[in-house]
């Protein structure tokens, strides 16, 4: 069946199973940066964020059933050139090594941050739960949501402590 999802902004148009998870469609309109891991939700790596506000794990979802919602991948961060200040901050705090969780965990953070634009280390260690990393240990990524909660607070233009 063909099917129009809206991601990133562009509308893309797909021929999918009705069985096709989201996870598949996305990646099957050249969008790799959602990543595919467990394929039973998991490890969070193939989290992608539904209107704006929901972080959903794009293998829990079929593709028919994103149509008519807009889906944000980690490749609609970046604007203008410019890193997120998530992405800055996973960059500047070290948070990723292998960064295969990486997409999924910026994907989290971003919605944790706008219902809790200053949380604490413990409600970002909650909000970030359903995604796992094997490499970092997890206190630079928590480092990482930290510095961009306070880069995100920050009037356009001023520069950030370091």
């Amino acid at each position: 069946m063909e099917i129009t999802l809206k991601i990133n902004g562009a509308e893309k148009k797909l021929n999918v199973e009705p069985r096709t998870l989201l996870v598949h469609a996305i990646r099957d309109a050249g969008l790799t940066g959602t990543h595919i891991g467990c394929d039973s939700s998991s490890c969070g790596v193939c989290t992608v964020v539904l209107d704006g506000k929901t972080a959903v794990k794009s293998c829990t979802m079929f593709a028919v059933m994103a149509e008519g919602h807009e889906i944000t991948t980690i490749e609609g961060m970046a604007q203008g050139g410019k890193l997120h200040p998530l992405q800055q901050a996973f960059y500047d705090q070290h948070g990723l090594q292998c960064g295969y969780c990486t997409p999924g965990m910026i994907m989290s953070a971003h919605v944790l941050l706008q219902h809790n634009p200053n949380p604490t280390e413990e409600e970002i260690r909650f909000g970030l739960s359903g995604n796992l990393c094997r490499c970092t240990g997890y206190q630079n990524i928590v480092k990482a949501v930290q510095q961009a909660a306070q880069m995100l607070q920050q009037p356009a233009g001023a520069a950030a402590d370091d």
